[in-house]
């Protein structure tokens, strides 16, 4: 029998999951399907019920459901509860566990393009749940310092109180959206991470996000990465580049938090290469 694996979200016509983990399956020759499920928030508490009636295996979940799941699964790992958003469902000794891939996945993506992540300093431009995710996961990885800064500068205080005791050494702040503020804390930067949805699409909001954010400031071999994917090439990444700054786009996230949940679900390592191809194409 086929095992069934999924992705909810509303809508989920753009992901890539499916491509990528499909792909993924036929190279290792496994009897199995990734199906995009299209779940209106309201229906989300019977799409869960339904997961073990339906057998399916394992399920990734994106907006607008990450936070919605939790209260609905029968366990959420520790990271997961601290960030506040589940990316993905597995079964464990008869119960639902949610977890969270994109933390692992954004450290992942930088160690394999060259970041050097220990002891290092990062700006992170956001206070939502990929901001959050990426406040864990850089501080798991060995981040010594993380700025946090977001327009509304109480949500970037708020994330710096509440995710403080789950970033273990690494010591969080939070700096005001001011130019000379922030030109203070991206000359102590190792690492801007791009953390908001402004970019996408290229967004009304992204020209504005990009030139509010001064690059210059940055040491010479400081990186830029914008989480967003669609375009790659965001303005963020344009402004940095123009800045003579080392720019990294979003797409390496999306493959190594793909690979992640695919390794929980399977036991086995994820064939990166023929995910990244299937992501690229």
């Amino acid at each position: 029998m086929t095992d069934i694996y999924g992705i909810l979200g509303h809508p989920i016509g753009h992901s890539r999951s499916p491509a990528m983990h499909n792909r993924a399956f036929a190279e290792l020759g496994i009897d199995a399907m990734y199906v995009p499920f299209a779940v209106p928030p309201e229906r989300l508490p019977q799409a869960v019920a339904a997961i073990r009636p339906l057998a399916l295996c394992g399920l990734n979940v994106t907006l607008p459901h990450k936070s919605a799941i939790i209260p609905l699964l029968d366990r959420v790992e520790p990271d997961a509860l601290a960030i506040g958003a589940v990316n993905t469902v597995y079964h464990e000794a008869g119960q639902l566990v949610g977890m969270n891939t994109d933390a692992p996945g954004l450290s992942r993506a930088l160690v394999e393009a060259g970041v050097q992540l220990t002891a290092a300093n990062v700006s992170v431009v956001g206070a939502g749940g990929a901001a959050r995710a990426s406040v864990v996961g850089l501080a798991r990885a060995g981040a010594a310092r993380i700025a946090v800064m977001a327009r509304r500068n109480a949500e970037a205080e708020r994330l710096v109180k509440e995710l403080q005791p789950a970033a273990g050494q690494a010591v969080l702040s939070a700096v005001p959206w001011e130019y000379g503020a922030l030109a203070r804390a991206f000359a102590a930067t190792n690492l801007v991470v791009q953390a908001t949805s402004a970019t996408l699409d290229d967004g009304p909001g992204a020209a504005e996000l990009a030139a509010s954010l001064p690059f210059t400031s940055l040491p010479a071999q400081a990186a830029v990465i914008d989480l967003v994917y669609r375009p790659r090439e965001t303005l963020v990444l344009k402004a940095a580049r123009a800045a003579g700054k080392r720019g990294i786009d979003g797409l390496g996230m999306l493959l190594h938090q793909g690979a992640i949940a695919f390794e929980k679900w399977l036991g086995r390592r994820a064939p990166l290469e023929v995910m990244r191809a299937a992501l690229e194409a």
